[in-house]
């Protein structure tokens, strides 16, 4: 391939009335907002949104993380010919500023500088509102992430309550779910041509607003928002409705009654087939972000993909915790290898560009084509049925060897001297492969040391509500990878994602992770409590407690103090970590897994900080005598008597903390830390 047919793009599309008129412009066709910085890369939709409605002839300007104090800055290129675009930004504005806890975060990777407070909360209802109050009469198109998780009536974690629709709540004309290329399209050339918004209710991958005498003449109806803001068997009935009905072969209508009207949920769009894929990957991307961020910092989320390529979209890989099936989809659709092959060449000619590809993925890296043929007839399977859980379906297709050509045509390029894969690896999918000759490839050129791997946890009943499969699956994965690896003599680790708290998982369960953790020599340095995102089916598990497809009650931890017992087991070697453990391992009568798990240092802090807890009963008698009662675990039952006022043998007050011996002197201390280990453990050993 020449050098001269890869050219490296340099101009942004305008984000000022400067930017405009320097190219002509009198007015824009559209203006496409966006929660993120304006990183013009094709892992930010906003740049493929507007990219693509620039190859379509229109002219777009990008609104970025406008101000939200007032509609002033929607304002700023002047009135747009046919409307907006608006999306939240690529991370869910909710868990961009709140960690699982509700506690502000003070970073944001897709702001200047990485620093939050760029945008508001629920950024993707609070910009569709501006707009509107900029331009009333203007239509306004609402997609993203954050919409798509929100179309129906859902559950907010961070207000505690089920809220209605976000077509509802934010005043959006049309809401665009799903991967938003082909309703883009249709929409915008339907504005042009002078149709109302109004009118444009027939898009696949679109919801309106409507009234009951305006509902389609055939669809599905769940509960409506009420029913299932107060009846949470309602509300679990409604989301196997909605999940059952998002393929684009077997989905149909779906209705659901919002406080005053009914939405109407399209079909899903049509995934893009490949050559609509190589296409969009090959707009005319910077793939930098904006001048204007340099001196803020840039932008950090870059980082990660700069040097990085997507091959595919979709995931069948179906967890229960996921919003990709709810966005994406659960189809697997990919790029050819020529569209792959080319975007690397490019890169390789880019001025930051070191020779290293930090990946070739997508949200599941090793896939490349759909599950199985009778997707591709039928639609996927409904009823909760997983591909990959709890065991491989025998009508999957299980190939690497598409996937295993693009690597290994990349990793010849010119200038490229290392292309590993970051994404993450479908452990299951690969070990159902008869031909290890990917995983042998994977081990000896695309691990940079670690690679990242999703087993989430280890209890069965807990990968069962997950929709993973049984811890099995993933030992013969870890046990071979670690063998080629020595093989190939080289020295790599596995990273595994462990999630605490998920719906099913009790205290049992995280204690019995916990163990396989320090068998499997396992210490893991990120885990994370189970988020409840809009929209998924683990949480409508959580709000509800009932599993959407039995209607069978799970247990849930909602408890602050519950869930931190579990996101502390993951983290049992941790001495900050002691405390919670050994609660944990109290609790659920595992005392024996003391001494193992829970590191010396820990344990002597936990025993000085008990002493220091727990002060003496000091009671005071009506003759004036005073008894002191010593805690059990060093006084038993004796107890000695005194004169009031209450005074210790050295003629002071007894402190919150002071410990009395039975004969009412100050007890003998061990003569060391491990002499007090000892005696406690023994003593828990024979409780047991």
């Amino acid at each position: 391939m020449q050098e001269n047919t890869s050219p490296i793009y340099t101009e942004f599309l305008p984000i000022s009335r400067a930017d405009m008129e320097a190219r002509g412009w009198d007015q824009l066709d559209f203006v496409v907002v966006g929660g993120d910085a304006y990183v013009d890369h094709p892992s930010f939709g906003t740049a493929i949104i507007s990219r693509l409605l620039e190859a379509e002839g229109y002219k777009v300007g990008v609104l970025a993380q406008p101000r939200y104090s007032d509609c002033e800055d929607f304002k700023r290129f002047g009135r747009p010919k046919y409307g907006f675009f608006i999306g939240g930004g690529n991370v869910d504005s909710m868990v961009s500023h709140y960690s699982v806890a509700k506690i502000p975060r003070a970073e944001d990777e897709y702001s200047p500088g990485g620093i939050g407070g760029a945008r508001p909360d629920r950024s993707a209802t609070v910009y569709t509102r501006l707009a509107k109050e900029a331009y009333p009469d203007l239509p306004v198109i609402l997609g993203g992430l954050e919409a798509s998780l929100r179309r129906f009536a859902h559950y907010d974690y961070w207000l505690d309550t089920v809220l209605p629709s976000i077509a509802e709540d934010s005043g959006a004309d049309l809401i665009s779910f799903g991967m938003g290329e082909h309703q883009t399209v249709e929409i915008a050339r339907r504005l042009a041509a002078g149709e109302p918004v109004e009118s444009i209710t027939d898009v696949d991958g679109t919801c309106y607003l409507t009234d009951f005498d305006h509902l389609p003449e055939k669809y599905v109806e769940c509960a409506g928002f009420r029913k299932v803001a107060s009846d949470k068997v309602a509300y679990a009935k409604a989301c196997r409705i909605q999940m059952d009905n998002q393929d684009v072969v077997s989905g149909q209508i779906i209705v659901q009654k919002q406080s005053e009207k009914y939405l109407v949920q399209n079909i899903p769009a049509k995934p893009l087939v490949r050559w609509e894929l190589d296409k969009v990957y090959a707009l005319p991307y910077t793939r930098r972000y904006h001048p204007i961020y340099e001196s803020m910092g840039g932008v950090p989320a870059i980082r990660e993909v700069q040097f990085s390529i997507i091959q595919n979209r979709g995931c069948f890989g179906g967890c229960n915790f996921c919003a990709i099936q709810l966005h994406q989809g659960r189809r697997v659709t990919s790029r050819s290898a020529d569209s792959i092959v080319a975007e690397a060449e490019r890169m390789t000619h880019e001025p930051d560009f070191k020779g290293y590809i930090h990946d070739i993925g997508g949200p599941t890296a090793n896939f490349r084509f759909p599950s199985c043929r009778e997707q591709m007839l039928r639609g996927m399977c409904n009823g909760g049925k997983h591909c990959l859980a709890p065991t491989t379906c025998s009508h999957m297709i299980v190939d690497h060897s598409d996937y295993l050509k693009i690597l290994r045509r990349v990793r010849e390029l010119p200038g490229v001297k290392k292309v590993f894969i970051r994404s993450g690896i479908r452990f299951d999918y690969l070990m159902a492969d008869p031909d290890d000759t990917f995983f042998k490839e994977l081990v000896e050129y695309h691990v940079s040391g670690q690679l990242k791997v999703a087993p989430e946890h280890c209890a069965p009943n807990t990968l069962a509500y997950m929709g993973k499969p049984p811890i099995q699956t993933f030992n013969k994965f870890k046990d071979k990878f670690y063998e080629l690896s020595k093989k190939a003599g080289k020295k790599q680790y596995l990273v595994p994602y462990l999630m605490s708290s998920h719906p099913g998982s009790t205290l049992s369960d995280a204690v019995y992770l916990a163990e396989y953790l320090y068998k499997n020599h396992m210490r893991p340095e990120q885990v994370q409590d189970f988020y409840p995102t809009p929209g998924t089916v683990s949480t409508c598990m959580f709000y509800t407690g009932l599993d959407p497809y039995t209607l069978k009650p799970v247990f849930v931890e909602k408890t602050a103090e519950g869930k931190a017992l579990q996101r502390a087991l993951l983290q049992y070697y941790e001495p900050r970590n002691a405390e919670k453990v050994i609660k944990a391992l109290k609790m659920t009568h595992r005392e024996d897994l003391i001494p193992l798990l829970v590191p010396a240092e820990g344990r002597r802090a936990v025993q000085r900080s008990a002493r220091r807890a727990e002060p003496a009963e000091v009671t005071i008698h009506n003759d004036g005598t005073y008894t002191v009662r010593p805690n059990k675990g060093r006084g038993g039952r004796n107890q000695s008597r005194g004169t009031a006022p209450a005074r210790t043998a050295g003629g002071r007050q007894p402190s919150p903390g002071a410990r009395f011996a039975p004969n009412g002197t100050a007890p003998r201390k061990p003569k060391n830390d491990q002499q007090k280990e000892n005696t406690v453990w023994k003593t828990s050993k024979k409780k047991k």
